[in-house]
């Protein structure tokens, strides 16, 4: 996978800025001519999000994240390919007579609609239930039960992180939204080509197209050159 050119992080991110951010998921992943994404299980979707972020960006993730205990905020290095081993190995669970499938984008965003956080974990449940005993009611403990071993199916669909506060020592698991740190990297890239365009079109009146065809090293040199 090739890391993306200028003009192609200025396409994809003008595409993206108004998404909601599964849309914004799905872009990038469609942006390399992949087929379908909507319909991939979350797990293989994520996998392919860090392949992404390695590609474009490189292997490192640099992010931070409050302690929900004295909200100190603590910041965090993760390897792509440390995260990428966990790979989901069945595509269909049973639990108590109920199958089902591996949940997808589109099923989170049908789920997402829903009123409150148990509605939209029974309408996923249902989105994603292709068999077994029709379910009289949906109780709390057999929902837990279905989440449990959906995670343990597909264990790359919510990627958690073990942190622990250097302030207060307080010790905690986080959700790492793999989406939502791909476009904080592109939408990065994609102000600062728009800043490096307007200070080298100010400086010597050249067109986008001919700012973007410059290598990046070239850039930076010119814009070394104008002190901007």
């Amino acid at each position: 996978m090739r890391a993306l050119s200028s003009s192609e992080t200025l396409t994809l991110w003008e595409r993206g800025r108004r998404c909601h951010p599964l849309d914004r998921a799905l872009l990038a992943l469609s942006f390399t001519g992949r087929d379908s994404v909507a319909d991939w299980p979350l797990g293989q979707r994520n996998h392919a999000l860090l392949e992404l972020h390695a590609a474009w960006f490189g292997p490192q993730l640099e992010a931070w994240a409050a302690c929900p205990q004295c909200n100190e905020k603590v910041e965090f290095e993760l390897n792509v390919r440390d995260l990428t081993s966990a790979q989901s190995v069945e595509t269909q669970i049973s639990v108590d007579g109920h199958i089902f499938r591996l949940p997808t984008s589109r099923d989170l965003a049908q789920a997402a609609k829903s009123d409150n956080e148990r509605d939209a974990a029974i309408r996923l449940l249902e989105l994603c239930r292709v068999g077994g005993v029709e379910p009289s009611m949906w109780t709390g403990e057999i929902i837990d039960k279905i989440e449990e071993i959906l995670a343990l199916a597909d264990p790359m669909a919510e990627i958690r992180v073990s942190l622990t506060c250097p302030a207060c020592n307080h010790e905690w698991d986080d959700s790492l939204d793999v989406a939502g740190f791909i476009w904080a990297e592109l939408e990065a890239r994609a102000r600062r080509l728009l800043w490096e365009i307007h200070s080298l079109a100010s400086a010597y009146g050249w067109s986008e197209s001919e700012t973007l065809a410059l290598s990046a090293s070239r850039r930076a040199l010119y814009l070394e050159m104008v002190g901007a």
